[in-house]
């Protein structure tokens, strides 16, 4: 709080007028990062194409501001009013294609889990290209325990982007499926 005073150039005890806590002023941080408004829900017609567009949109949001992706959940959820609008339109996304109660729920976990994952990974995993090599030389070395990394060159992907598309459209096709399942 001393720094973040100094920063504004106030006083450290005044910010107390403003805020309870250090926590209070990451959850505000956190919520100015969702500042601009989300996708309008029904806007794509499709309801893969709307939660594709916010979940785009949001990782690209928590890229611009690595050290947000890297917030760990607390005991808390994000309740800002920011970031509960992009929930409001992935929940009401999702309500139209026809989710609701514990599916719904599950749902918008998953895809939630998915953007988190994939922004706070690519935040967190930066190896350079001397450390992959040395690394996938490694499995290689080891390849009758991980005889499956090594063939597959686990340390050289590091497309992230089309990790994050083709894991959203795994997820996808997997919700589509379970709407189409009979109850």
């Amino acid at each position: 709080m001393r720094r973040l005073a100094e920063r504004l150039a106030v006083v450290a005890p005044s910010l107390y007028w403003h805020v309870d806590t250090k926590d209070d002023v990451i959850d505000l941080a956190v919520d100015a990062v969702f500042g601009e408004p989300p996708p309008r829900a029904g806007r794509a017609g499709r309801w893969r194409d709307d939660v594709t567009a916010v979940l785009t949109a949001w990782r690209a949001a928590l890229l611009r501001h690595p050290w947000a992706a890297g917030v760990p959940a607390r005991r808390r959820p994000t309740i800002g009013p920011n970031f509960l609008a992009w929930m409001e339109f992935l929940q009401a996304t999702l309500v139209r294609a026809g989710f609701s109660g514990k599916s719904l729920s599950a749902a918008t976990w998953a895809l939630y889990n998915h953007v988190m994952g994939s922004a706070s990974g690519e935040v967190a995993l930066d190896i350079t290209d001397e450390e992959r090599r040395t690394g996938q030389e490694q499995l290689r070395a080891d390849r009758d325990r991980y005889p499956t990394l090594a063939a597959n060159g686990y340390l050289y992907d590091d497309d992230w982007d089309g990790s994050f598309t083709t894991g959203l459209e795994y997820l996808l096709d997997g919700l589509e499926a379970r709407l189409e399942r009979p109850a």
